[in-house]
């Protein structure tokens, strides 16, 4: 061990050496990354100023939202301040903070959409039951319990990342500590500990998408036996979203575990980061605002009453009498 270097501090790859295009790629993703923060921040303020959103599946997306904020709010914003200094060094903490709320929010996220596809099948399929199943009470523990299962699965994968100390490299080919980069240049006793936790929580993870999956096949053989044109119509406007956010999220995961782990290929990590950690927070918002006329509803009072109050709007009105 006296020969043995600890690292504390890890050094995060370098898109482009040229000083413009990294002010670029700064510029470019803070523009993602307000655009994101904007459209979850209005989803949230949408639900939770309306009335008539407070029902258990905009309960579900908001909470959603929230998971969105967070989830893109651990890797951008490190990346943009180290494009703008030129500085692509992260400490130890830092990157096991990374670490822990990457997983944490992901796997939060597979509870919560399962959660949602449970309170459509329910909506759906047992259309006379759900005022009875889906309580408050029912949908606050059903989201707690989704935050809580992520925070124990992060807790797990974190503790064991990090419980050796790191003495080989120290360079990790992305733009932030992902997790199989990470993986690459830890000991081998916690590398096989981690594939042995993977194999172990994986089954677990399969039986949730099971369930997803046969959730909404029930969702789709009931809604194309109703007779009108107009309730099938309204049935699937409900659930849609939900499904394009879970196949976005299914797409992000093989991405995730398919995608070689490439020493040479920047833009190519780079796009595949972007997959799973910028894309679905940053679609998910415009997914559900194009779609969901309630929210669009909520959205445009939102707007008017913000710019412009209703001391305007009387003088307005008084000047055009």
């Amino acid at each position: 061990m006296s020969n043995c270097t600890i690292i504390m501090e890890f050094f995060l790859m370098e898109y482009s050496s040229s000083r413009e295009l990294q002010i670029l790629h700064a510029i470019l993703f803070l523009l993602i990354y307000i655009a994101t923060l904007m459209g979850n921040l209005l989803t949230i303020t949408a639900i939770v100023t309306d009335p008539q959103l407070h029902y258990p599946m905009y309960f579900f997306l908001s909470n959603l939202s929230l998971l969105d904020l967070g989830c893109i709010s651990v890797t951008l914003p490190k990346f943009i301040v180290n494009s703008l200094t030129g500085i692509q060094s992260i400490s130890l903490l830092g990157c096991a903070a990374q670490v822990f709320f990457s997983i944490f929010f992901a796997a939060t996220e597979i509870a919560l959409l399962l959660a949602m596809s449970y309170d459509r099948f329910v909506a759906i399929c047992h259309p006379l039951h759900y005022g009875v199943t889906m309580t408050p009470f029912r949908c606050l523990w059903t989201a707690t319990g989704s935050w809580i299962s992520g925070l124990i699965y992060s807790a797990a994968h974190t503790g064991n990342m990090f419980r050796l100390p790191f003495s080989g490299s120290n360079v990790i080919h992305q733009f932030f500590c992902d997790v199989p980069h990470v993986l690459k240049v830890s000991s081998p006793e916690v590398h096989d500990t981690e594939y042995v936790l993977l194999v172990a929580s994986s089954g677990l993870v399969l039986i949730c998408f099971g369930f997803l999956i046969v959730s909404y096949i029930y969702i789709f053989s009931t809604v194309f036996k109703m007779p009108s044109e107009e309730g099938r119509y309204k049935a699937l406007s409900t659930c849609s979203p939900q499904l394009i956010i879970f196949l976005l999220f299914i797409l992000a995961g093989m991405v995730t575990v398919l995608s070689p782990l490439s020493d040479t290929s920047p833009i190519q990590n780079l796009l595949i980061s972007m997959t799973y950690a910028i894309l679905p927070p940053f679609m998910n918002p415009i997914i559900y605002s194009l779609r969901n006329m309630k929210i669009k509803v909520a959205l445009s009072r939102i707007i008017k009453t913000s710019f412009f109050p209703k001391k305007e709007m009387s003088i307005f009105t008084t000047i055009k009498k």
